[in-house]
């Protein structure tokens, strides 16, 4: 089977910032810090804009966070409902056609954590084309989410997974990075946080300004 691996934020959805909003707030209200510093976001892990965000405050990064973690996504979902957000254009065609192929398993690898990305898939009605997936909760490093979200890929469907029929599907150069790293066929899409130029300078096996009319990428998938 094939196996495609989406990318969240700027592949699927665009939140308009809300994710970071949610995080700034949740620092807020479990450490009392008003002034929220700049972090890196796009193409990062839920636990590398963490790690950077905490070092920069002098939060104990390795002290439990369950609570915080846990306000956090609460924020998200009451942002979610009041932010206009967006799935973006084509998706919804691009997955039913997906599932229509018997030889395709669609799995999520994002920098999210888990509960995130659920969140995140459930408020734009997208959660229900996804099986398994690898997350941003224990990794600062998208290449080891990459690698979590193979193992996740071929536990699921055990003999059926081949190594060799993995797509990586995102917006940044971070998806193209994880992408080989796993030996994977890479999409990137320019909907997100990295220039179409940046992209293709990385050399993505195909390049497209959006996921509509992706027919010609499907019928490879036979």
């Amino acid at each position: 089977m094939w196996t495609l691996l989406f990318d969240i934020d700027g592949t699927l959805i665009r939140t308009n910032g809300v994710g970071m909003g949610a995080m700034g707030q949740a620092v807020v209200e479990h450490y009392g810090h008003t002034e929220i510093p700049g972090v890196s976001v796009h193409g990062c892990t839920d636990r590398g804009i963490i790690s950077e965000l905490f070092g920069q405050l002098n939060i104990d990064t390795d002290a439990d966070h369950s609570g915080f973690t846990q306000t956090y996504c609460d924020l998200l979902k009451t942002s979610l409902k009041k932010n206009h957000g967006e799935v973006l254009p084509g998706v919804f065609e691009l997955l039913d056609q997906l599932n229509e192929h018997s030889n395709v398993a669609l799995g999520i690898l994002t920098g999210n954590g888990k509960q995130a990305a659920q969140i995140k898939l459930e408020h734009f009605e997208l959660s229900e084309y996804f099986l398994f997936g690898g997350y941003g909760d224990d990794h600062s490093d998208r290449n080891d989410v990459a690698a979590e979200a193979v193992r996740a890929a071929e536990e699921f469907l055990g003999e059926r997974f081949d190594k060799s029929k993995v797509w990586v599907i995102g917006d940044t150069v971070n998806d193209i990075r994880c992408g080989r790293s796993i030996g994977a066929k890479v999409l990137a899409v320019e909907t997100g946080g990295d220039s179409s130029e940046l992209l293709n300078k990385k050399n993505p096996d195909i390049q497209s300004n959006d996921l509509s009319s992706m027919s010609y990428w499907i019928e490879s998938l036979s």
